[in-house]
């Protein structure tokens, strides 16, 4: 079922295979990550997601249907997982991350890691978790009240503007002295309003797509070094 993928990255679909990808967070970006992860061959998918679907996801996110409403966000995701690839092996944690549960979920083996949440608290933890074990990972900034995906970029922390997210966590990696890299993906658009948030079906959709590609080129890189 990946003839297609194989004639771009030959045998390393074996690899990615062999891989575990942790992903936080399941709605507007997080849901077209992991659609992505198991179309593109990852063979294990931790994901985490304590909500369910709500008519208002209708717009926005690949797990979102008039059939799904009411239905816990990782209990879809399998099932989206088995129809598309079979062997693809789904670990679901129906949970809210936090400090009281966040050191257990990390004693498992995971490879690479995506933080798709906004909960500011919770990518303050996932960030500090990765940079404590040394695990590689990608953190999306907002993709509310955005139109413009082309302005999608991923950089270091220390280079992002217009992202009030963003903002939150450069102060919190100068407070905290953290000298390592902190690779996001945030949108250089200005914030169409203030207060309430909008969304769309293609920005949040871009910076899923964006961190899914992200991390399958990292680990394809890895191993060709």
């Amino acid at each position: 079922m990946f003839d297609r993928l194989e004639l771009i990255i030959g045998d390393k679909i074996n690899l990615l295979k062999n891989k575990t990808i942790m992903l936080i967070g399941l709605g507007g970006v997080g849901s077209h990550t992991f659609e992505a992860l198991v179309r593109s061959g990852i063979g294990n998918i931790i994901i985490i997601d304590n909500d369910t679907v709500d008519i208002t996801n209708l717009n926005r996110q690949a797990l979102a249907f008039q059939n799904t409403i009411g239905k816990p966000k990782v209990d879809i995701a399998k099932q989206m997982a088995k129809n598309i690839n079979p062997n693809c092996h789904i670990l679901p944690y129906q949970i809210f991350l936090n400090e009281d549960n966040i050191n257990d979920i990390f004693k498992q083996k995971i490879d690479f890691i995506i933080d798709a949440i906004d909960t500011i608290n919770t990518k303050k933890l996932i960030i500090k978790k990765c940079i404590e074990k040394n695990l590689p990972f990608i953190s999306v900034m907002g993709t509310g009240n955005k139109m413009h995906p082309e302005l999608l970029e991923i950089t270091d922390i220390r280079q992002t503007s217009y992202d009030p997210i963003a903002k939150i966590l450069r102060k919190m990696i100068k407070e905290e002295k953290i000298k390592q890299k902190v690779p996001v993906i945030f949108s250089k658009e200005k914030p169409l309003i203030k207060g309430k948030i909008g969304s769309n079906a293609f920005v949040p959709a871009s910076a899923g797509l964006l961190a899914t590609s992200y991390t399958i080129n990292k680990i394809l890189e890895e191993e060709h070094e």
